[in-house]
């Protein structure tokens, strides 16, 4: 039987490029459409970009990481994940299935020098963001939504999410440990709501350095 061309693709990939050893998985795609509007094609296609492409992908060069004990293997999840949009629904569906990935992932490489974690980044001003907005702005004439200095604020965009949905910020800026998930749902000794990190800034405030946290995560990501 012949492979799936996702599949083939991804073989051609891993025949060019046989080993890595960082493995970001930042492929997706969104799209606003009202639940009664999403067609079974519309979810295939979803979970197979934003889902299917990390699966792929890791199963091709996970094995290798582990041979050489050592590897990072990076989801680029979303607050979505946590806090799913109701006029995205399919979109925070695939957000929050690569979570549970990581984490197994996380558990089978357990004790060994490959570790498997998700980001999940807020709203981010790129373009088909900006479009994303202006369609809404469009729709609900009466939203309180403007763009100020480059950063998006509306309902949708913040919604108000407790600090402990901003949890997992802290958690992969500083947790070391073997095979720990940056999420707040299955991360073991992650932030809580109303904890301080070791500065004594409560978890909430960790999103407004994020240059500070970049530069932990890659610490992080290359220590061996």
């Amino acid at each position: 039987m012949a492979q799936p061309v996702p599949q083939l693709r991804v073989d051609l990939l891993t025949r060019a490029v046989p080993a890595v050893d960082v493995l970001v998985n930042t492929l997706g795609i969104f799209e606003p459409k009202p639940f009664v509007e999403i067609t079974d094609a519309d979810w295939h296609r979803f979970f197979d970009i934003n889902v299917m492409s990390g699966v792929r992908l890791s199963r091709a060069y996970m094995k290798g990481m582990l041979a050489r004990n050592w590897g990072r293997i990076i989801f680029i999840s979303s607050e979505s994940a946590l806090n799913i949009p109701t006029e995205m629904i399919h979109y925070g569906t695939t957000k929050t299935a690569q979570l549970a990935i990581s984490r197994g992932l996380a558990k089978l490489t357990r004790g060994t020098g490959v570790t498997v974690n998700s980001v999940l980044p807020g709203p981010t001003m790129s373009e088909g963001v900006e479009t994303f907005v202006k369609d809404l702005a469009r729709q609900g004439g009466d939203r309180d939504l403007h763009v100020r200095h480059g950063a998006t604020r509306d309902d949708h965009l913040q919604r108000q999410q407790p600090r402990a949905e901003h949890a997992h910020l802290q958690h992969q800026a500083r947790e070391h440990g073997r095979g720990a998930v940056p999420e707040r749902t299955a991360a073991a000794g992650g932030a809580h709501l109303g904890d301080e990190d070791a500065e004594g800034r409560e978890v909430s405030d960790l999103l407004h350095d994020p240059c500070r946290h970049v530069q932990d995560l890659h610490s992080h990501l290359t220590a061996r």
